[in-house]
């Protein structure tokens, strides 16, 4: 593919040299009004008509001439830009400087993950940077149809083990949750252990991505290499709903100590720490326990790079139609990789996010819940206590569970969102060290 484009690029310059050639010999070699040979009667009755006809095809040699020059302007641009892409291979076949990302579907039995893959295919910059790996649970035949379909965009493998797993009687009825754990197991094995990935994507069957989802995640990439207190990064906002997020800032992205899922990237080295010790179940919840989140964080950004379509399943709906479902995805692409994201790095992050809370002036709930807040904010809302920040949290219209004590799109105990256009800080006291495991 990179010798076709490599091909393509020549091909576009020689045309393009070759249709200023053309032109230039067409203007030199009309014949001039009066060249000798001509009749003297003939060329004073003709004269004025072909000095016409001169001017007019000029005039529309110029306009073609400038359309073309536009249409050749905007190829070479591509080719600017996508340059990078287009450099010679090395031995293995990989692209230099430019890491693969594979992008891992969790499948069962949903045949709508049509919508998953469309949107996957449709917003892809590249199938050799980015191969799509469809891991399917379940043995649903109509599922696996859709996903043949796709041919070789996407490569489909098949959980071997079908069978019931043995679950306390209490947890009959979770069932689902200990083959959703399995499935991840082995899905990610695959990814790592068999073929080889240093890096994964990992995103669920009712998923639709936005336009700059792989964007987002190439940018932090390296972000998440090199800083060893981050551990994961999502394309979710659990907060994210319309109204509030600013729709003005997506290029704007935050740390949680609350590990969001939902689209998020994981490292080989993490899952070597995680696998030995992988859930039978519930590993979602499983991910947000101290013992495996070791203080560590991820990032995730203020508008979401990813949506749920998927109601049924084996949660039932729980938090779909009162929060999931009107998650704003981000429509507008931000070129991340272009963009410095220093300010993310632990240090930085954490002296400039603590300075912008603790120097907001401290507003009461009926302030923020009337919409009375004065002036262009931040404002902060303080809670002491697990009880009125599930209150507070509740009847803002924000998620109010936690889990081992960590609110969802938390960090260091605050949470950021909009009330009413201004932005607001549900945060502790000053003086906060850590989370009481005790408030789940």
């Amino acid at each position: 593919m990179l010798r076709k484009r490599g091909s393509l690029i020549l091909c576009g310059t020689f045309l393009f040299i070759t249709w200023n050639a053309i032109l230039v010999l067409l203007l030199w070699g009309r014949p001039p009004p009066g060249q000798p040979g001509e009749p003297g009667r003939e060329h004073s009755e003709q004269a004025g008509s072909q000095s016409n006809d001169v001017v007019g095809d000029v005039l529309r040699m110029a306009d073609t001439f400038e359309v073309e020059l536009e249409r050749q302007k905007q190829i070479l641009l591509q080719i600017q830009n996508h340059q990078s892409l287009w450099e010679p291979s090395n031995r293995n076949g990989d692209i230099p400087h430019q890491p693969v990302i594979p992008i891992l579907v969790i499948a069962c039995n949903r045949v709508t993950v049509r919508r998953c893959l469309d949107k996957l295919l449709q917003h892809r910059p590249s199938a050799e940077l980015y191969p799509i790996i469809v891991s399917q649970d379940c043995g649903h035949s109509d599922t696996a149809e859709v996903i043949r379909s796709y041919g070789n965009q996407v490569t489909h493998l098949k959980q071997p083990d079908l069978s019931d797993i043995a679950v306390p009687p209490a947890h009959k009825k979770f069932q689902g949750y200990y083959k959703i754990s399995r499935h991840y197991r082995w899905a990610l094995n695959q990814v790592f252990k068999t073929l080889s990935h240093s890096s994964v994507v990992i995103v669920e069957d009712d998923l639709e991505v936005a336009p700059d989802f792989f964007e987002y995640f190439r940018s932090l990439l390296p972000l998440l290499k090199s800083d060893p207190s981050l551990w994961c990064a999502s394309a979710w906002n659990d907060n994210g709903r319309d109204g509030y997020v600013d729709p003005g800032k997506a290029n704007l992205l935050y740390r949680t100590d609350f590990f969001p899922g939902l689209g998020w990237m994981l490292l080989k080295e993490v899952w070597e720490e995680l696998e030995p010790k992988w859930p039978a179940s519930f590993w979602d919840d499983w991910m947000r326990q101290p013992e495996q989140r070791r203080n560590r964080a991820c990032i995730r950004p203020e508008i979401s790079r990813t949506i749920t379509f998927g109601r049924q399943g084996v949660s039932l709906g729980q938090f779909f139609d009162k929060y999931l479902r009107y998650i704003k995805l981000n429509t507008e692409f931000v070129p991340f990789t272009k963009l410095d994201l220093s300010y993310l790095k632990e240090e930085t992050y954490r002296e400039k996010f603590e300075k912008e809370v603790y120097s907001a002036p401290v507003v009461t709930y009926e302030d923020v819940k009337q919409g009375q807040l004065k002036g262009t904010g931040p404002f902060r809302l303080q809670y002491s206590t697990k009880d009125s920040f599930k209150v507070m949290a509740k009847n803002l219209g924000i998620m109010d569970d936690l889990k081992s004590g960590v609110p969802r799109a938390g960090y260091r105990g605050v949470v950021s969102f909009i009330s009413r256009g201004k932005r607001v800080f549900l945060a502790p006291p000053p003086g906060w060290t850590k989370y009481d495991t005790t408030w789940s």
